[in-house]
């Protein structure tokens, strides 16, 4: 499988996807502009709470190609972060109180760079998040002791994992993914990540593998610490559940499959203005890859720029970003569904 881009797939342009949220709504009928829900919620114009998270997209490069991914990342992607624009992101956060710089991408190890970053953030004494795909750490001999380097900097793990089968795992991010996920995943608690009292985070991400709402987190957490543990004697802090937003590769499935006017309902019909008030993008800066500004990794990926005068890390303002009116869309309805989606699990 291809990214869309590679594909030269219709999808692979942002205007496209723009136009697909839009059209149902601009019929008419039962899918009422998300502004709409806001406004009815007493929310609109959403508003940022005050910036506490920077999360920093370092690439699209990956080692895998997820039917889900809203990145439409993959071996095919070669936009890269370069050390000079981490150099201007560290400048701002070195700046501002901001207590979490989260990584991600695309595999955000594949970055050459990458290390250099996270020593950087880390002598700046603020928290780090990491988002692995686990597959990367098995993937070469060179990321091998990726697990010893995350431990040394104290960095928060945070791995996607579908399902604690192979098969539905397997199924949405490609054959023999579980058994490398498990493989890292001993790596991980071999050196203390997931066992009480290292205070070394590591937590799971559970997504659908179709169109439908995840179920609820604490009662998947509980299960899959109980298949992962007894069947692969595998421990980790916490699972967090991410709904699947009508993104890239996810709205490329919706679409093929004859789901999407069934799941946008859905998350119409589920919206929750507790979860809308705790939205991620109230609390986050999004950089891209080049520097570009974003409300959410989601807008990132939409090419939806934040409203303000202030586009690019170089030009980082904390004031006049915060008093920014954010972003919004069709696909906004993800995160604010029944007990709400973000990057750190529900909100509601």
């Amino acid at each position: 499988m291809k990214s869309l881009l590679a594909r030269h797939a219709p999808l692979a342009d942002t205007a496209y996807q723009l136009n697909v949220l839009t059209q149902a709504e601009a019929e008419g009928a039962h899918l009422p502009p998300f502004a709409h829900k806001l406004q009815q919620s007493g929310l609109l114009p959403l508003l940022p709470t005050g910036l506490s998270i920077m999360q920093i997209n370092v690439g699209k490069m990956c080692n895998q190609v997820c039917k889900h991914c809203h990145v439409d990342a993959g071996p095919d992607r070669t936009e890269i972060m370069t050390r000079a624009t981490m150099q201007l992101c560290l400048d701002a956060l070195a700046r501002t109180s901001i207590a979490t710089v989260d990584l991600t991408g695309g595999a955000p190890e594949m970055n050459p760079d990458f290390r250099w970053l996270v020593e950087q953030i880390s002598a700046l004494g603020r928290e780090i998040i990491v988002r692995c795909n686990l597959t990367i750490i098995v993937a070469n001999k060179k990321y091998h002791d990726l697990p010893e380097f995350f431990a040394r900097h104290r960095v928060r793990v945070v791995s996607s994992l579908p399902h604690f089968s192979a098969g539905r795992t397997d199924a949405q991010r490609g054959e023999g993914v579980f058994e490398r996920s498990i493989r890292a995943l001993r790596m991980l608690n071999a050196v203390g990540y997931g066992q009480e009292g290292s205070g070394l985070s590591l937590d799971l991400v559970y997504n659908p593998s179709g169109a439908f709402m995840p179920g609820s987190q604490a009662g998947l957490e509980r299960e899959f610490k109980q298949r992962l543990g007894r069947e692969y004697g595998i421990v980790f802090n916490n699972l967090l559940t991410i709904t699947n937003l009508p993104v890239s590769r996810f709205l490329e499935y919706l679409l093929e499959s004859g789901n999407y006017e069934g799941y946008m309902e859905k998350l119409v019909a589920a919206y929750n203005p507790v979860a809308a008030a705790n939205v991620m993008c109230r609390s986050t800066l999004s950089i891209g890859w080049d520097g570009q500004l974003y409300d959410c990794d989601f807008n990132q990926m939409l090419d939806l720029t934040v409203a303000s005068p202030v586009q690019h890390i170089r030009d980082f303002d904390e004031a006049q970003l915060n008093a920014r009116a954010i972003v919004i869309n069709q696909h906004c309805y993800g995160c604010t569904a029944g007990a709400g989606s973000s990057c750190g699990g529900t909100t509601a």
